[in-house]
This record gives structure tokens, sequence and C-alpha cells, in this order.
């Protein structure tokens, strides 16, 4: 087994030092400055669900890296999961859902 490269520590440490300063950032100055402003708060608030999607939908669109259409059975599966969670608000439910959809789907 060859020894680590010195320059990827290097980067580790700094992109998880990196990554302390911007999230204690937040704490240190909304401590000295009071309340979170509302339009903050607002904007925080939407940071999951933008998130989740920028995660979910290039792998239901584009499985393999090209955006695919016809044919692909996980777009329906993802809308059933996206309803179950809109009506039940449960993680388990839409996972479920969107699984037995989308293996129901490829069966057929």
């Amino acid at each position: 087994m060859t020894s680590p490269d010195p320059i990827i520590w290097a980067a580790v440490l700094l992109a998880g030092l990196g990554t302390y300063a911007l999230r204690a950032s937040f704490l240190f100055l909304f401590e000295r400055f009071g309340e979170v402003p509302e339009r903050v708060k607002l904007a925080l608030e939407m940071v999951p669900a933008a998130v989740l999607s920028a995660l979910v939908v290039p792998a239901v669109v584009a499985p393999g890296g090209a955006i695919v259409l016809s044919g692909n059975m996980q777009i329906p599966a993802a809308l059933v999961a996206a309803a179950v969670a809109w009506y039940t608000e449960s993680i388990l439910a839409t996972i479920v859902a969107g699984l037995v959809a989308l293996m129901l789907l490829t069966a057929v």
C-alpha cells in the first residue's frame, strides 16, 4: 500500500475547514447581530426542497447521463411518489409507493 499524497490530505483538510467556517459564520453572524431576518428564514426554509429537487430530477429524467423521456418508467413512478408525498407527508409511504410503482411499471 502506498502512502497518501500530501496534496490530497491538504485538499481534504482545507475543504473541511471551509465547510466548518461557512457553517459557523451563520452562527456567529446572527449571534452578534441578533434575530435572523424574515427573508433569510424564508430562503433557508426553501433550501431542502431545492436540494432534493436538484438531486432527484436528474436521476429520474437522465438516469444514464442523457435525458430519456420516452420509455423511461422512472418518470411515472416519480410522479406517483410525488403524489403520495403530497397527500401523506410520509417519507416511508413515499419511498414504498415509488418503488412499488416502478416495479409494476417495469414488469408490464
